[in-house]
């Protein structure tokens, strides 16, 4: 058989075959890398939003314990105005202890709420890192979806759009993995 310069249909047809077949490979292994990510991701957020609800209950009973001993209070005061002489010292030394009470409650309250916040800080930036993931597993799923039918119709043009859409995945995978500012919220949002 003699050679010439130019490809025959059959050694292109196996070229991009075997470009296809790589780059399937390639991207599907980084698609379940990003996918164990992501799932630690999610098992993150799950137990930064249960903490913070648990912190939050905690906020809470605080402040019925507090309110319960603001009460306490003005039934003492109440008490206290229709009573004299040692009977009166005891109620004075028990509003003292109700107003240290009240004043632990506030100042367990607020660290509460600081640590509460915190986990809700925490659950929101851990949620950016989980969309870059969920824009990361639709885009590599488009590409190898356009690299399939690439295979079927041999449409050079369909493999280069594959490639944007799988850079694309690629990226915010990157970006989901190694917590980089890139946040698509507009496109999240159009999404869910």
């Amino acid at each position: 058989m003699e050679q010439t310069g130019k490809e025959s249909d059959g050694e292109k047809n196996e070229r991009l075959n075997n470009l296809i077949a790589v780059s399937v490979a390639v991207l599907a292994a980084f698609a379940a890398v990003s996918k164990v990510t992501d799932d630690n991701i999610v098992q993150a957020m799950l137990r930064a939003k249960s903490d913070a609800v648990d912190t939050w209950s905690q906020y809470q009973a605080k402040s019925i314990k507090q309110n319960l001993v603001e009460l306490s209070v003005n039934q003492t005061l109440a008490l206290r105005t229709n009573i004299a002489g040692a009977a009166r010292v005891q109620l004075d030394s028990l509003l003292e202890n109700y107003a240290s009470e009240i004043d632990r409650y506030k100042s367990e309250k607020s660290e509460l709420a600081q640590k509460a916040r915190d986990h809700e800080e925490s659950y929101d930036s851990l949620n950016a890192r989980d969309d870059q993931f969920d824009l990361s597993d639709a885009a590599l799923a488009v590409s190898l979806a356009m690299m399939a039918v690439t295979a079927l119709t041999r449409k050079q043009w369909l493999l280069w759009g594959s490639y944007v859409f799988g850079a694309f995945g690629v990226l915010m995978g990157v970006a989901g993995m190694m917590s980089l500012p890139i946040h698509l919220a507009w496109l999240v949002k159009l999404l869910s």
